[in-house]
């Protein structure tokens, strides 16, 4: 498995659609290890382009900050799980906790409140 961590000064950013690098990270679940990183440029944020380029990678899950609503939804219709409030933390630990079931998340930095709001991050 694949799991993709947008980032920001080398940790994970609170808004995905914003960040520097993708770090993509392939983990064995069996084992519970990561087996390999490779660090990417995104292309220019653009509605709907990052699920598609992930979904090139053969990524299975994004582990972000912050993502609105209709964002999510073009992840899960990709095919990749979304987990939202890892704000902050170096992307091994983020896939490692992630896999063993420990990751810590707050709040998902886009969620506004209002159930109206839809983060253009």
């Amino acid at each position: 498995m694949k799991y993709a961590i947008p980032l920001t000064n080398k940790r994970v950013s609170p808004h995905f659609g914003h960040c520097e690098q993708f770090a993509i990270i392939e983990v064995d679940e069996s084992t519970k290890e990561i087996t390999g990183k490779e660090m990417v440029t995104p292309p220019p944020h653009q509605p709907g382009v990052l699920p598609k380029w992930l979904a090139g990678y053969n990524v299975s899950a994004i582990i972000a900050g912050g993502m609105g609503l209709r964002a999510r939804e073009l992840f899960k219709s990709n095919n990749i799980d979304v987990i939202t409030g890892a704000t902050g933390i170096e992307p091994e630990k983020a896939a490692r906790d992630y896999l063993q079931g420990t990751l810590q998340t707050g709040d998902n930095t886009c969620d506004h409140g209002n159930g109206h709001h839809t983060c253009n991050h």
